[in-house]
């Protein structure tokens, strides 16, 4: 089912079946999708807050393994324990938005586990990552000024192109990323292990400035 160019404000989507379905130009204002199943659904250049609101809609324990969101505004909404595993978020807007306690993992087993989410050219300013698995995963182009991401895990991924502030360096397991073009400001290889990363030849001044060393 397509649906396009509609407006629906403050309506009650929990525990429906959108599974497939999709959305272009749509704006949903202080919309409920809390337990939706909105597996494989699509959603194309829709806005889900207005500009007088503080908060986004709430997708909250929503089902969303597949779903695609693309050119959205997705700021202040809320995706606390949402299963977001193959989720696509491409050039959103989703500045403040809530992902603590979001699933991106398929468990084969308690130890064993493997990720996929696809974040990329979004706007993450001052969202929320906290303890986030999200690993070997594409997050490439994305900007991360101010976000918390204390505990999360974003090992192995493609990080290339970010934005992060100074200060969040120490706060994320960055192991074997993909960290080229990316600002290095800030990251201290004293405090940080940087096992695996990759980055590029001009990056490595900035790494090693601060320790005084002077790369020719």
């Amino acid at each position: 089912m397509i649906q396009a160019d509609l407006t629906f404000h403050q309506h009650d989507f929990s525990k429906q079946d959108l599974q497939g379905h999709t959305f272009k130009r749509c704006h949903f204002f202080q919309c409920d999708f809390d337990h939706a199943d909105l597996k494989d659904a699509q959603f194309i250049d829709c806005q889900f807050i207005d500009s007088q609101s503080l908060e986004g809609c709430n997708f909250r324990f929503a089902d969303l393994k597949d779903a695609s969101f693309s050119n959205c505004m997705l700021a202040m909404c809320n995706f606390s324990q949402a299963n977001c595993f193959g989720l696509e978020l491409r050039k959103c807007d989703l500045k403040g938005a809530n992902f603590q306690r979001a699933n991106f993992a398929n468990h084969v087993s308690h130890a064993v586990y493997f990720c996929s989410v696809y974040i990329t050219g979004c706007n993450l300013t001052y969202s929320n990552f906290e303890r986030a698995i999200i690993e070997k995963c594409d997050l490439f182009e994305n900007r991360w000024h101010g976000a918390n991401l204390s505990g999360a895990s974003f090992k192995g991924s493609d990080l290339s192109r970010g934005e992060f502030s100074a200060d969040q360096w120490d706060q994320f397991n960055l192991e074997e990323c993909d960290l080229t073009h990316v600002d290095l400001e800030g990251l201290d290889i004293r405090q940080v292990s940087l096992f695996g990363v990759k980055i590029c030849d001009w990056q490595q001044e900035q790494l090693l400035s601060p320790l005084g060393l002077v790369i020719l």
